[in-house]
C-alpha cells in the first residue's frame, strides 16, 4: 500500500536496489551463456598442445598415434590416440594438438603417409566472418550491459546513483522528530534571545508581515568550537516545530566541478516545499572562503568551491519573503568568509556564541547530569568555578567520563571524587605507571616544585591548585594553576607572571643541579609566544608600541617588506629576548631566596607524588588569606 507523506499525497513505493541489482546480474550472465552457445570456441576445449610440424608432428603419425585432423588454410588441428607429454617435462598430457604445416612441404607424401596410418582428414573453408547473430552479440552485448547498468543506477535511486550524485545530501528531520529545545540549552541564554524572535516568525510570520516586517533570510552563529552552535540551532527548530535540513558544508563540495551547486539547488529546493523549515549548514568557511586571492589562501578562480558559494548566495537572493525558509550557519572562523555572504538580504544576523561565565557552567553541568545519579558530596557550584574557560562540549565530556569512572569504580552515584578525576584526566592527560629511576624522580619533583613556588609566590598569578610527578600523557609531572574566577582580559602584570611561572622549572633544575634537561620544551614554547604577543599583538612594549606586527593566527610576522619592515621585525626579536632574560633574571632571584620552600616542597612531592592545593601550600610555607599570600 503506498505511503502517504506529511501533505497526504501518495508517494510511489521504494524501489529496491537489491532487486534491480540481481536482475541485472541475471541478464549478464544470461548473455554470456547466449555467447558461449553461439560461439563454440568459448567453451571448454580438451587439452590442447601446439607442436612443430617436424620432428614432433610427423613422428606422431608415422607411429600411429594421430586418429584423425582437421585443417583450415595451413593450420591443422588434431586428436591423438594416446595422450602425449609434450614437452617431455610437461605435468598434464595433451588429448589434441594444434600445428602449422609449411608452404614448402610436400602435399602428396603427407597425404599419403596420412592415409597409410588410417588418419581422418576433414577440412574446413576460410572463414568469412561470424553470424550476423553473433556479430551483434559481440559488438553490441557490452554496450547494452553498461546501458543496463545505467538504467539500473538511476532508478535505484542509492547513494551511489547517477540521479542521486547530484541531490543535496542534508539530513532532514521532521518536526515530530525534535527532541531538543531551548531548554536543553544552557549557557549562553543572549544567543537565545536572539533567536527567540525567529521562533515566534516561523509560528505566526503574520504577525510580523503586516507590520511590513521582514525576517532575517540568514543568521550566522560565530564562536569558539564546542560552545553549542549545532545545538542551538537544533533548539531552534525544535521550538518552532518545524522541519530542519542539516548538512555540513564540505558535503557540497565533491571532485567534478557543478555538483556542490546542483546539491545546493536541491537543498533549497526541498526547504522551499517543506516551507515553514530551516535549513543549517555547519562549518559554512569550508565553502565560504573570500574569493579574494589574498585573504586565507583562497583564492580566485572557476573552481568547485567557488561555484557552490555563487550558487548560495543566488539562491539566498532569490528568496520570496513569504516563503518562511531560514538559513542558520556555524563557523569558528567568520574572518576569512566572502563579503558577499555576509551583507544585508544574505546572513542579515550575526550571533556570537561565546564561552559560558561560572554561572552558565553551573546551568549546563545541571542540564548534562540530569540523567546521572549524583551523590550528595556533588557541589555543581565548585565544579563549574573550577572550570574556566571550558565551553559546553567539554562540560559535557566531563559529566560522561566521570559516569564512566564511576561504572568503572563499582559506584552506585557519582561522586565528586569521580568527577574531579574526569576533569583531570581531561585537562591533564590520563596517569602513566611508569618506572622511573629515583634520581630522575627527584629531578621532576624539583622541575613541577619550581613551578608551583613560583606560582604561590608571584603576584596576580593563577593560584596552584594541584601539584603531582605522577607522569601523564607525555608529561612526566604536572602542575596546575586556575584563576578564581573567569577573566575576559589580561594586564600586563598578569602576563608577565605567567611567563615566570613557566620558566620556573628550567630554573629550579639550573639552580639545584646547574644544568637544564629536555623537560623545559613546552615551557620555553609556552612563554616565548606569550612574549612575543605581548610585543608584537597586544602592544605591551614601549619599544613597539601600540602597533599590530605579528599575524594572530601564525604568530610570525606578516609577509612583504611593505607591511613590516625588518629593522621593526627586529626590535621584535629584541624586545621578546628581553622580555624573557628579564624574567628569568627575577626568577633565578626569588627561588635562590626561597631555596628552603623549594626543598621542603621537593620533600613532601617525593613522599606524597601529589600535592592538592592546601597541602602544597602548606608545604612550602605559605598561607592563603583571600586573594594574598601569607608567608610563614
Amino acid at each position: 500500500m503506498p505511503r502517504s507523506g506529511p501533505d497526504n499525497t501518495e508517494r510511489p513505493p521504494p524501489t529496491n536496489p537489491t532487486f534491480g541489482l540481481g536482475v541485472l546480474v541475471a541478464i549478464t550472465v544470461l548473455g554470456l551463456v547466449v555467447l558461449v552457445i553461439l560461439n563454440p570456441k568459448m567453451g571448454f576445449e580438451p587439452t590442447t598442445v601446439r607442436i612443430p610440424y617436424s620432428p614432433t608432428f610427423l613422428e606422431q603419425v608415422r607411429a600411429g598415434n594421430v586418429s584423425a585432423i582437421s585443417s583450415k588454410s595451413a593450420t591443422v588441428s588434431g586428436t591423438f590416440r594416446s595422450p602425449v607429454h609434450y614437452p617431455s617435462d610437461a605435468t598434464t598430457p595433451a588429448t589434441a594438438f594444434v600445428t602449422v604445416i609449411p608452404e614448402f612441404a610436400n602435399s602428396n607424401t603427407l597425404m599419403s603417409l596420412l592415409q597409410s596410418k588410417g588418419v581422418q582428414i576433414t577440412a574446413t573453408a576460410p572463414s568469412t566472418g561470424n553470424s550476423p547473430l553473433l556479430t551483434l552479440l559481440l559488438f553490441f552485448g557490452p554496450v547494452l550491459l553498461i546501458v543496463a547498468l545505467f538504467v539500473w543506477m538511476r532508478r535505484s535511486g542509492g547513494v551511489g546513483g547517477v540521479a542521486a550524485f547530484g541531490r543535496s545530501r542534508a539530513q532532514r528531520v521532521e518536526p515530530s522528530g525534535h527532541t531538543v529545545d531551548f531548554d536543553d540549552v544552557a549557557g549562553i541564554d543572549e544567543a537565545k534571545a536572539e533567536l527567540t524572535e525567529l521562533v515566534d516568525f516561523l509560528k505566526d510570520p503574520d504577525k510580523y508581515r503586516r507590520l511590513g516586517g521582514r525576517i532575517p533570510r540568514g543568521v550566522l552563529l560565530t564562536g569558539p568550537p564546542g560552545t553549542g552552535k549545532t545545538l542551538l540551532a537544533r533548539a531552534l527548530a525544535g521550538e518552532a516545530r518545524v522541519p530542519f535540513f542539516s548538512i555540513s558544508a564540505s558535503q557540497f563540495v565533491e571532485m567534478f566541478v557543478g555538483v556542490g551547486a546542483s546539491r545546493v539547488r536541491d537543498l533549497f529546493k526541498q526547504a522551499k516545499e517543506a516551507a515553514p523549515a530551516i535549513i543549517f549548514v555547519d562549518e559554512l568557511d569550508a565553502i565560504g572562503r573570500s574569493r579574494a586571492g589574498a585573504i586565507g589562501g583562497f583564492g580566485g578562480g572557476h573552481d568547485e568551491r567557488e561555484q557552490t558559494l555563487n550558487q548560495i548566495l543566488t539562491e539566498m537572493d532569490g528568496f520570496d519573503p513569504s516563503v518562511g525558509v531560514i538559513v542558520i550557519a556555524a563557523t569558528n572562523r567568520p574572518e576569512v568568509l566572502d563579503p558577499a555572504l555576509l551583507r544585508p538580504g544574505r546572513f542579515d544576523r550575526r550571533v556570537a556564541v561565546q564561552p559560558p561565565d561560572t554561572a552558565g557552567r553551573r546551568k549546563i553541568l545541571e542540564v548534562h547530569t540530569r540523567s546521572v545519579p549524583l551523590a550528595a558530596d556533588v557541589d555543581l557550584d565548585r565544579l563549574a568555578a573550577t572550570t574556566p574557560g571550558m565551553v559546553g562540549a567539554d562540560l559535557a565530556n566531563i559529566v560522561n567520563e566521570a559516569a564512566l569512572t564511576a561504572a568503572r569504580r563499582g559506584h552506585d552515584v557519582v561522586t565528586m571524587g569521580d568527577l574531579h578525576d574526569s576533569l583531570e584526566k581531561l585537562v591533564l592527560g590520563s596517569e602513566r605507571r611508569i618506572l622511573m629511576s629515583e634520581e630522575e624522580r627527584k629531578r621532576t619533583a624539583y622541575h613541577e616544585a619550581g613551578h608551583a613556588l613560583i606560582g604561590m609566590l608571584t603576584p596576580g598569578a593563577d593560584p596552584v591548585r594541584k601539584v603531582s610527578i605522577i607522569p601523564r600523557g607525555i608529561a612526566l609531572g604536572i602542575t596546575f594553576s586556575a584563576p578564581d574566577a573567569d577573566r575576559f582580559s589580561y594586564d600586563r602584570r598578569y602576563l608577565l607572571g605567567k611567563i615566570k611561572v613557566a620558566l620556573g622549572g628550567r630554573v629550579a633544575e639550573e639552580l639545584v643541579y646547574s644544568e637544564v634537561t629536555t623537560g623545559a620544551q613546552n615551557d620555553i614554547k609556552q612563554a616565548t609566544e606569550l612574549a612575543r604577543n605581548m610585543v608584537g599583538l597586544w602592544g605591551m612594549s614601549h619599544v613597539i608600541g601600540p602597533v599590530t606586527v605579528i599575524s594572530e593566527e601564525s604568530q610570525m610576522p606578516f609577509p612583504g617588506a611593505s607591511e613590516v619592515s625588518p629593522q621593526t621585525q627586529q626590535l621584535v626579536d629584541e624586545e621578546v629576548r628581553r622580555l624573557i632574560d628579564d624574567a628569568h633574571e627575577q626568577v633565578t632571584q626569588l627561588m635562590s631566596a626561597n631555596r628552603d620552600r623549594l626543598d621542603s616542597l621537593v620533600e613532601a612531592l617525593l613522599e606524597h607524588e601529589t600535592l592538592e592545593q592546601d597541602e602544597a601550600y602548606a608545604a612550602a610555607g605559605i598561607e592563603i588569606t583571600g586573594a594574598t599570600r601569607v608567608l610563614s
